[in-house]
């Protein structure tokens, strides 16, 4: 492994999830998914990917579609000629808009996350 790739892996990640009331969330896991809905087309891949059932993928991608004003994904049915998922127009603005928080958080918070990591205790390894 390269030492990139190492320090890169050792590096402290921010995760962001936002709680909107009681009703509606969204964290790095549905942005996962999305995102692998994008690149796979697939709600199955998608969450196979990130080894996850089918069955909680759907789920995941249920609560999304009705959290917000417009689905994320839309989907098709399999068949002769297969199913399918992709992201709405919405789906991917709520996307890069999550994407977009954190690496402003990530950025923004980078000297205090440092400073917090400077009072750990060796963990390599």
């Amino acid at each position: 492994m390269s030492e990139t790739a190492a320090s890169t892996q050792d590096a402290p990640r921010l995760r962001i999830r936002i709680v909107f009331g009681d009703e509606a969330m969204l964290g790095p896991g549905k942005a996962d998914l999305l995102e692998r809905i994008d690149q796979t087309g697939s709600i199955a891949a998608a969450g196979r990917a990130m080894s996850m059932s089918y069955k909680r993928a759907w789920s995941l991608v249920d609560e999304m579609n009705a959290a917000f004003r417009e689905p994320l994904v839309s989907s098709t049915r399999g068949g002769a000629k297969g199913g399918g998922a992709r992201l709405t127009e919405t789906g991917k603005a709520v996307l890069s808009h999550y994407r977009k928080l954190e690496d402003i958080a990530a950025e923004a918070g980078a000297a205090r996350i440092g400073q917090i990591k400077s009072l750990l205790r060796d963990i390599s390894g």
